[in-house]
């Protein structure tokens, strides 16, 4: 994880000014999110940047405790100033290593994190899974294909997968919600959003099926 903090002590400089031209629906999954979720007490976002989700998620939910994990001091700094006005109810942490989260959230969520985790994707998902609450939900949104060998080597640069891996590990590890695939720039690549819930017993087992509302 080292090359990603080193890559963001110049990109966060840069982050808000530009990230919205690529990085879609991360509004549209906080949405998502408070569908599946509407009255949680605890949420996580792996990876959050420089908080532009996190105020998102203080806002739709104003009586939830939040906190923040990135691995970037200059991006988390960021993060500070933004959230600040939501006062001790939004917490921030960094950690380089996201294999181990206390458990009992009631929500994670990764909004285009997971695909620069790499290596170490598969490890950083199990562990939020495992800290999920039974009936917890995750949401994640993030890119998920291109057509395009160039992009992807372009992207590959900017230490991003686009492999079509993601989506298919969340579905094999949570009961799915809601899923979607959309097209970006006239499919010059897809991008993917999931929402899924943590089964109450494991499956297989009586009753793994039923969500409690």
């Amino acid at each position: 994880m080292e090359h990603l903090e080193r890559y963001y002590r110049f990109q966060s400089a840069i982050y808000d000014a530009t990230r919205w031209l690529f990085l879609f629906g991360r509004g549209r999954i906080v949405d998502r999110l408070a569908t599946a979720c509407p009255s949680p007490s605890r949420l996580v976002e792996i990876g959050c940047g420089t908080g532009h989700t996190l105020c998102g998620l203080a806002k739709r939910f104003p009586s939830a405790q939040i906190t923040g994990i990135d691995l970037s001091p200059d991006m988390l700094a960021i993060a500070r100033r933004k959230t600040a006005r939501f006062g001790a109810r939004v917490s921030l942490r960094q950690e380089v290593q996201r294999d181990s989260l206390e458990e009992g959230y009631d929500g994670v969520l990764f909004s285009y994190s997971l695909s620069m985790m790499n290596p170490g994707w598969d490890r950083v998902l199990d562990s939020a899974v495992e800290a999920l609450a039974p009936g917890g939900v995750l949401a994640a949104v993030d890119f998920h294909t291109t057509p395009s060998s160039l992009f992807r080597t372009h992207m590959g640069h900017h230490h991003v997968r686009m492999d079509g891996h993601l989506l298919p590990a969340l579905k094999s590890r949570l009961r799915m919600d809601s899923t979607a695939v959309r097209p970006a720039y006239c499919g010059l690549w897809t991008w993917f959003e999931f929402v899924g819930w943590k089964p109450f017993q494991e499956p297989g087992s009586a009753g793994s099926g039923e969500r409690r509302s």
